[in-house]
C-alpha cells in the first residue's frame, strides 16, 4: 500500500482528502483561542503576585508552571492523537481547559492558581492535536498551505494574548482575564462538536508502546532532528526578544506604559502573514530556500534591532520592524518544519509533532532565561548579541545538509 493510501485509510469517515477554506478557518481559530491561554499570565503576573500574596521569587512560577504544563503534554497527551479519536481528545482537552480557567479566576491561594496554571498548559496541547488533525484532513498537493493557514491563527493567539490580558486587565481585572476566556473555551467546544468530522487512527499501539516509540522515532529521524534543531535556535530568538524588549521599552530609555508596550506586541502579530505564504512555498518545493531566507532575515531584524539605538522615536520604530522581521522568520521555518516531518509518516504525525514541539519550546525557554540573564547582565545590547547567535547557529547547521 502506498503512503498516500494509508494515509487515506486513516480518517474516517472521510474518504476523501478535503477540508474546506471554511473547515480550516475553524481550525485556525480554534488553536488562536486555545494557544492565548498560555500567554494571559506573562502581563499579569504582578497583579496575580500582589491579589494572592505571592512571594517575589514565587512570582516567576506563575509563567513557569503554564510552561511546564505545556511541555509536559506535548510529550504525554499528543501522541495520543495517533491512539484515540481526534475529535474526542480536542473536546476534552478544550473542555479541561475551561474548568483550569475557572480555577484560575477563583483560586484564592498561590499554591491553588499554580496548580490550575499547570492544568492550563496541559489542556493547552489541544492545538497540537488540531494542527496534525488538518494536516490529515488536507490533499498532499495543499498540506502546506493548509498547515501555514492554521498556524497563522495559532500565532495571532499568541500576539494578541499579551495585550488583549494587559487591556481587560486594566479595564475590569485579572480574574475577568480567565472568566472570559473559559467562556470562550465553552462556547469553542460548543462549536468544534458540531462541526469536526471523526477521526479514528489504526494505530494499535498501547500507550506506553506509543511513549517509548517517541524515543525511536527522535533517534532514527533525521529530517525530525534537523527541523526541531532548525526552530529550537530560532524560537530561542524569538523567546529572547519578547522576553526582553519589554523591559527596554519600559525602561528610562523609552519609558513606555503598560498599555504602549502591549500596543508594540500588537504590532509583531503581523509576522502571522508568514505562515499561508510559507506553506505555500513548501508545497511548491522550495523548502530549502525558504529555509536559508527565514534565517537569514532573523539575523538581519536582530542586528537591525541591536544597532537602532534607544529612546528616539526613530529607535522605537526600527525596534518595531525588527519584531516583525523576526516573527515573519521563525513563523515561516516553523510551518516549513511542519511541512517536512507531516510527510513523513501520516501514522506517527502526532508522535513527530509532539517531539518537534517539545524541543523548539525547550529552545524557547532558554532562549527567555538567557534573555533575561543578559538583560540584567548587559541591558539590550549584550541580549540582542545572543538573540543574533541563535539563528546564526541554525543557519550553521542547515549548511551542513549542502555536504551531503
Amino acid at each position: 500500500m502506498t503512503a498516500s493510501a494509508a494515509a487515506r485509510t486513516e480518517s474516517m469517515p472521510l474518504p476523501e482528502k478535503t477540508i474546506s477554506p471554511l473547515m480550516t478557518f475553524m481550525f485556525a481559530a480554534a488553536c488562536g483561542l486555545v494557544a492565548a491561554n498560555l500567554y494571559y499570565g506573562q502581563p499579569l503576573a504582578g497583579p496575580i503576585s500582589q491579589s494572592l500574596g505571592f512571594s517575589p521569587a514565587a512570582t516567576g512560577l506563575i509563567v513557569t508552571l503554564t510552561q511546564i504544563g505545556y511541555g509536559l503534554g506535548l510529550l504525554l497527551i499528543v501522541p495520543l492523537g495517533d491512539l484515540l479519536e481526534n475529535r474526542k481528545l480536542v473536546l476534552t482537552l478544550v473542555a479541561l481547559a475551561a474548568i483550569a480557567l475557572v480555577g484560575a479566576a477563583l483560586a484564592w491561594s498561590p499554591s491553588l492558581f499554580l496548580l490550575a496554571s499547570l492544568c492550563i498548559g496541559l489542556a493547552s496541547v489541544a492545538v497540537q492535536v488540531l494542527v496534525p488533525f488538518a494536516a490529515h484532513m488536507a490533499p498532499d498537493a495543499s498540506r502546506g498551505a493548509v498547515v501555514g493557514n492554521v498556524m497563522s491563527g495559532l500565532l495571532c493567539g499568541i500576539m494578541l494574548a499579551r495585550p488583549a490580558a494587559s487591556f481587560l486587565s486594566e479595564l475590569l481585572s485579572w480574574h475577568a482575564v480567565y472568566i472570559i476566556s473559559a467562556a470562550i473555551m465553552i462556547g469553542l467546544a460548543v462549536i468544534l462538536r458540531v462541526v469536526l468530522p471523526t477521526r479514528v487512527p489504526h494505530t494499535r499501539l498501547h500507550y506506553g508502546q506509543l511513549l517509548s516509540s517517541m524515543g525511536h522515532l527522535a533517534l532514527h529521524t533525521p529530517v525530525l532532528q534537523r527541523r526541531a534543531l532548525y526552530q529550537a535556535c530560532m524560537f530561542g530568538a524569538f523567546s529572547l526578544f519578547w522576553t526582553t524588549t519589554p523591559l527596554l521599552l519600559a525602561s528610562p530609555a523609552f519609558g513606555l506604559t503598560q498599555n504602549g508596550i502591549a500596543l508594540f506586541a500588537l504590532a509583531g502579530a503581523a509576522g502571522a502573514v508568514a505562515s499561508p505564504i510559507a506553506g505555500r512555498v513548501a508545497d511548491r518545493g522550495w523548502t530549502k530556500l525558504a529555509t536559508a531566507f527565514a534565517m537569514a532575515l532573523a539575523i538581519v531584524a536582530f542586528f537591525i534591532g541591536h544597532v537602532s539605538g534607544s529612546g528616539s522615536l526613530l529607535a522605537l520604530i526600527t525596534l518595531t520592524l525588527s519584531g516583525i522581521m523576526l516573527d515573519f522568520g521563525v513563523q515561516t521555518n516553523l510551518v516549513l518544519g511542519q511541512r517536512a516531518i507531516y510527510a513523513l509518516s501520516a501514522e506517527h504525525r502526532s508522535r513527530l509533532n509532539g517531539l518537534y514541539m517539545a524541543t523548539f519550546f525547550g529552545g524557547g525557554a532558554i532562549g527567555s532565561a538567557l534573555g533575561g540573564w543578559a538583560y540584567a547582565a548587559g541591558g539590550w545590547n549584550l541580549a540582542s548579541w545572543f538573540g543574533i547567535a541563535f539563528p546564526v547557529i541554525a543557519l550553521l547547521a542547515f549548511l551542513t545538509e549542502r555536504e551531503k
